[in-house]
């Protein structure tokens, strides 16, 4: 007769999984908003739909922390991560004018600890809490000899919901719009493949602005969820915003460049003129240009201290930058630097024909001096 094995026998603990629901179903209370149909546990997440919308339009994102999560494993500091992974989605549904309702996520590891996953969704709730949606649901899956033991893998995804005459989609974008970047908190979540080849030691003690920190501290740094500030200028000058970017994975000339529709037969192609030194980049990236990051491909790369992009109409782009400024404080993030805005360049058009992908094309995203 075969030897009897149970499920906790071939690597997955039960017991350990409702105790670490127990730990998510604490986290995602202090997120809940009105609108919530459901709570944490159920077979599914409902959530209402805003009354008084004429032609509501749901839009969603998804995404994951990446490589970044390497580092959080190393130093053993899960808490901020979550951030990232709610950061990633949200900023990229914003880019329709759009704010997320809610947000469900995804955990996969080999061996679960309660007190690693349940560090993990504080991260996540902190990161609904400041986009002010919703943590609905999400998934944890213990697959033993699948992932190591000690490694996590961190998604998600999120749902918003506009009224179709609200959504902004670059067809209001013309020549001449100020194009106005937000500033990064460092790299946010994108280009740690390369982050990890240069950087063989995150205990290493650094100096960044004067100040001394272990280097892998300053690379968890969470990325900047961008809804609070961008949906409050949406609001303040209706119209005026005629279209958005979150600088992310391929950094400026892979993103920038997807605000564009492509102009229709006979006509020219809008492009984005970036004014190089318009902006502070921060000392995180001088540091990985030092450690041998490439600097000629760095803005293809990483976002180099502009994370989310605004073009704006120029009658109104003087405003807008000062209200952004204005309102950095109330936004103010504990251990992230508060929030820039600057005019960084201009829409105009290039008079070479644009053919397959806008994504990656340097004719759509020029730098001057």
């Amino acid at each position: 007769m075969a030897q009897t094995i149970d499920y906790k026998k071939a690597g997955v603990d039960v017991n350990e999984g409702y105790k670490a629901v127990d730990k998510y179903r604490k986290q995602a209370e202090r997120a809940r908003i009105p609108g919530q149909l459901t709570d944490l546990g159920a077979f599914n997440g409902m959530f209402a739909v805003p009354k008084g919308m004429k032609n509501p339009v749901m839009v969603s994102g998804t995404d994951g922390v990446g490589t970044k999560l390497d580092i959080a494993f190393k130093l053993k500091k899960y808490d901020t991560v979550g951030i990232d992974c709610v950061a990633m989605s949200v900023n990229d549904i914003l880019c329709s004018g759009v704010k997320t309702s809610f947000f469900l996520d995804y955990i996969a590891c080999g061996k679960l600890d309660s007190k690693i996953a349940g560090e993990l969704v504080k991260g996540v709730t902190d990161g609904c809490l400041d986009a002010g949606c919703a943590l609905l649901g999400g998934e944890t899956a213990e697959m033993p000899d699948f992932y190591d033991e000690g490694k996590y893998d961190l998604a998600g995804f999120g749902v918003g919901v506009a009224d179709k005459s609200d959504i902004i989609d670059g067809k209001k974008i013309k020549e001449g719009d100020i194009l106005i970047g937000l500033s990064s908190t460092g790299p946010h979540s994108n280009g740690y493949s390369l982050i990890r080849k240069l950087v063989k030691n995150f205990e290493e003690e650094i100096t960044l602005n004067g100040k001394k920190t272990r280097i892998g501290d300053a690379l968890l740094t969470p990325t900047r969820i961008y809804v609070k500030p961008v949906m409050e200028i949406l609001k303040k000058f209706p119209g005026s915003v005629h279209g958005m970017v979150h600088v992310t994975g391929g950094g400026f000339y892979e993103n920038v460049p997807r605000m564009y529709q492509k102009a229709p037969e006979g006509k020219k192609q809008l492009c984005s003129v970036i004014k190089k030194n318009s902006w502070e980049v921060p000392a995180i990236f001088d540091e990985l240009i030092k450690r041998g990051a490439d600097p000629k491909n760095v803005f293809s790369t990483f976002n180099m201290g502009i994370g989310f992009v605004l073009a704006v109409s120029k009658k109104d782009a003087e405003k807008i930058l000062k209200a952004f400024n204005t309102n950095a404080k109330k936004y103010s993030k504990k251990g992230i630097p508060d929030m820039k805005a600057y005019e960084i360049g201009y829409v105009s058009h290039t008079d070479k024909v644009i053919k397959g992908e806008f994504k990656g094309n340097k004719e759509m995203t020029q730098f001057v001096d």
